[in-house]
């Protein structure tokens, strides 16, 4: 196989605000395999709270290039297997590379790659859009700039009650919460009893991760479902989540790709919790290859083409919070500089 590597640094729409950080760009990989004339695209993201940049998965990533050069492709998961040990250090890396697999893997079949694994698309959850931390006029302005039907607000703030409480006197659109591990277990249990009054459906990782007797607690109290984020990074993560929430959100970056995320879905759902898949701001080449998983979810956030001013290629659209796939073969995923 042929290696290519894209980087970008895509601007937002709005400066992007959550309880630990706020940026107005988002640093993205962009990875090409090449077979003859197939190619399958995988997308990773720069993101500093796991201490990944683009320079260090480009490094990363052109280290196993020789085993890629005299690699064909065959079985995904064997092709995630044997990129493993040189790449379990970074699983953001491992991520792009094994995406660009399940692409090409499917384009050899000439098939979308929700058709390889025999899904049916009828009944797929609708994306959710954020809103990120700002002013409160500013968040209300940003809820008004997109009428949608479901809607993650990023608290973590002083005055979290009152947002939510404002952006719900003008929609009735569906709301999820998400603190980003700004909160403790009795402001959890305490914010989960208003914001059920508020109608919201369940609220993202209250607590930091290594506070598990605080998340036991708010587990046992709260109001509201919790869903794990920081808490479920990788596979073995899935099992630790039970009894500490009622269900995960799976990123394909932060766990390396499609290959470990079916696994996770499957121990998911034999631990009777519920599962969504997350956006970590990537363009529409990630987000195409999410869109594919959407008939196993029980809820998806794949809103980071929505959130960028600019992007990378062609695939996925959205229809208020419908997505609408594309008619190639493989992710529907196209460079738009190809």
């Amino acid at each position: 196989m042929d290696l290519t590597l894209y980087p970008f640094e895509l601007p937002f729409r709005h400066p992007f605000t959550i309880s630990r950080k706020s940026k107005t760009t988002q640093p993205l990989l962009v990875v090409k395999l090449q077979e003859g004339d197939l190619y399958g695209l995988g997308e990773t993201a720069d993101n500093s709270y796991y201490q990944m940049t683009v320079p260090r998965l480009m490094q990363d990533i052109e280290r196993v290039k020789p085993l890629l050069e005299q690699y064909s492709l065959q079985e995904p998961e064997q092709f995630w297997s044997d990129l493993y040990p040189p790449l379990q250090y970074n699983m953001f890396a491992l991520c792009a590379l094994d995406m660009a697999a399940w692409d090409l893997y499917a384009k050899k079949q000439n098939k979308k790659l929700y058709e390889v694994w025999e899904l049916d698309i009828a009944h797929n959850p609708m994306t959710d859009y954020t809103i990120g931390i700002d002013t409160i006029e500013n968040m209300v302005a940003k809820l008004k700039e997109f009428p949608w039907p479901v809607y993650k607000i990023k608290l973590g703030t002083k005055e979290d009650v009152d947002i939510v409480r404002t952006l719900r006197q003008h929609t009735d659109a569906i709301f999820r919460v998400d603190a980003n591990c700004a909160w403790n277990a009795n402001e959890t249990i305490e914010n989960s009893k208003a914001l059920a009054d508020l109608k919201v459906e369940f609220i993202e990782q209250p607590l930091p991760a290594e506070d598990m007797e605080g998340i036991k607690k708010a587990y046992k109290h709260a109001a509201l479902p919790l869903i794990a984020d920081e808490s479920c990074i990788v596979e073995e993560d899935v099992t630790k989540c039970a009894g500490y929430f009622h269900g995960i959100n799976i990123k394909l970056t932060k766990c390396g790709g499609i290959t470990p995320a079916l696994r996770m879905i499957a121990r998911a759902k034999q631990l009777n919790l519920k599962v969504m898949t997350g956006s970590m701001n990537e363009s529409t080449v990630g987000t195409s290859a999410v869109a594919h998983l959407l008939p196993y979810l029980d809820y998806v956030d794949m809103d980071g083409p929505l959130l960028l001013a600019k992007d990378t290629a062609n695939g996925v659209t959205f229809d208020k919070g419908k997505i609408i796939y594309a008619s190639r073969p493989g992710t529907g995923a196209e460079l738009k500089s190809e």
